[in-house]
């Protein structure tokens, strides 16, 4: 069993993103800049937001965090929106989610540029995914398909299950999983809450990807041995042994499941450094202008 070290990985990646900022700007270019806007003190946002500003001063990038209360009106949050599309000087912007409940995040997605879309959420970013045309894809997707390019795992024509059916991981990483290029062209099967003898399916997997956000619902009675396990849940739960009183789980049991994979991710320092890595990533192919 091989473990997968996101966060070597991770500042691998944010070392050569820093040296190829550092050329942009010695041949006189613009440094990229990040905007993020944070509506609200929801907790867990706040501490996504503080580690994507502190990654872009790590990368060389410039970065603004716009504030603002969580009783923002609907039309005051989308005209910061059209501020930012109209702003030459920033390079890509996301907008934490989620967002206060009289907001509509749909409507506060679309708003968004889809040449500045980093978080790759905007509709016309997944179109331009499904049908192979570049894009801006969503952080955490990217994250772990540069994990398995990085530790070189075969998945030419193998088995890939992933759990869940959000728009942000599972529906596009089923996409990119059956594309045809080198670290995908698997067949995909994609389940969820409503699919049967879900047991007998995830056993078959060769890649099993669990992004359900269900503390350690993937056990060892689940995993066929040799495969590949891919956690991506993170959920705080209750703990005695730890300072804090919490604890990180992941979707996956790892003290069972691990013991039968070829290659594992842990939580945390598996995927979730890779996400914050894979949107510098992006912001940085927004200022060299590569996908649009």
């Amino acid at each position: 069993m091989e473990l997968i070290d996101g966060k070597k990985i991770s500042a691998e990646i944010k070392l050569e993103i820093a040296k190829e900022v550092e050329e942009i700007v010695s041949k006189g270019g613009k440094r990229p800049h990040l905007a993020a806007i944070l509506v609200g003190n929801d907790g867990a946002s706040e501490t996504y937001v503080n580690s994507k500003v502190k990654s872009c001063e790590e990368v060389g990038f410039a970065s603004t965090l716009l504030r603002f209360n969580e009783n923002i009106l609907e039309t005051e949050l989308l005209k910061s929106i059209e501020k930012l599309n109209n702003d030459s000087n920033i390079d890509g912007y996301i907008v934490q989610l989620p967002l206060p409940k009289h907001i509509n995040e749909n409507k506060i997605i679309q708003a968004i540029a889809p040449e500045k879309d980093v978080d790759g959420f905007h509709p016309i970013n997944v179109g331009r995914l499904v049908i192979g045309l570049p894009s801006f894809v969503s952080a955490t997707p990217a994250g772990i398909m540069e994990l398995l390019k990085r530790y070189n795992i075969n998945t030419q024509g193998k088995h890939c299950v992933v759990l869940g059916r959000s728009n942000i991981v599972g529906k596009p990483m089923s996409i990119l999983m059956s594309q045809k290029q080198k670290y995908a062209n698997s067949t995909v099967t994609l389940c969820h809450s409503q699919t049967e003898n879900l047991k007998e399916i995830t056993k078959q997997a060769d890649i099993l990807i669990a992004a359900l956000g269900i503390p350690e619902y993937v056990t060892a009675d689940m995993v066929k041995d040799g495969a590949t396990v891919i956690d991506v849940g993170i959920t705080r739960v209750k703990s005695e042994t730890t300072k804090s009183g919490w604890k990180l789980k992941g979707d996956v049991k790892f003290d069972e499941v691990a013991p039968k994979c070829s290659y594992i991710t842990p939580v945390p320092g598996g995927v979730g450094p890779m996400t914050i890595v894979s949107l510098m990533k992006n912001t940085l192919l927004s200022a060299k202008g590569e996908i649009y």
